[in-house]
């Protein structure tokens, strides 16, 4: 058994919480583990925790959809959330539960080592990037993210709710993440001196691809004083 098939063993088993008392089952993530990309929701809701998948049903039907528009499919990413378990009546998590269940999502990066994150929806871009400020103020630019880009755009719920403005602006997000990947495949940039480390407020992963590949994206320690926030 490899290292990730490991983890996900680990995951599936785990009672650090109470929402192993509550959940129908573990929903660890899938896609590939290898992916370039990968986007991390907040929780898995009733649909997820019945099928054992992030992002089904409508939700999952319009990020699909987003995915092929940018000439990628599920199988091409990986597709998790801040926690494993669904939170009863999809409450938001507790600080309890997510110091336990976020260590399998930091070991899911570090072994998937992708090139760009994708944060869907307030909960976790807020998370990822230690941050109060609102995905609304966020989307749309790039961010330092340990070593790596960080895409912040809109949970797919909310553009369904959203209407035709919201629908417009998370298809301009993911653009971005396409245009990202392929110029990180095209043209490696070297390492500019003065840019920012990453985020000190969570553990840092080891050298990895994006790492090797230095960025241009806007560091959130340094957002503020480029007028972002």
């Amino acid at each position: 058994m490899g290292a990730f098939e490991t983890l996900e063993a680990e995951a599936t088993a785990c009672t650090l919480c109470p929402l192993h008392r509550t959940r129908t089952q573990v929903v660890f993530g899938v896609g590939s583990a290898t992916a370039d990309v990968v986007f991390v929701g907040e929780a898995p809701g009733y649909h997820e925790d019945h099928e054992g998948e992030p992002f089904v049903g409508k939700s999952g039907a319009l990020l699909t959809r987003l995915l092929h528009e940018i000439g990628l499919a599920r199988e091409d990413v990986y597709i998790a959330n801040i926690l494993k378990c669904r939170p009863p009546d999809n409450r938001d998590p507790l600080p309890g539960e997510i110091e336990v269940c976020t260590p399998y999502l930091d070991r899911q990066l570090e072994l998937i080592d992708p090139r760009v994150v994708v944060t869907l929806g307030n909960f976790a871009t807020k998370y990822l990037l230690e941050t109060s400020v609102g995905v609304t103020r966020l989307r749309g630019n790039r961010y330092r993210f340990r070593g790596r880009v960080l895409v912040p755009t809109y949970h797919p719920a909310a553009v369904l709710r959203g209407g035709t403005t919201k629908l417009e602006e998370i298809r301009g997000d993911f653009g971005l993440v396409r245009r990202t990947i392929d110029t990180r495949r095209a043209v490696p940039a070297p390492a500019t001196a003065g840019t920012a480390p990453p985020p000190t407020g969570r553990q840092a992963s080891p050298p990895n691809r994006a790492d090797r590949e230095a960025a241009e994206e806007t560091s959130p320690a340094h957002v503020e004083q480029l007028g972002l926030f």
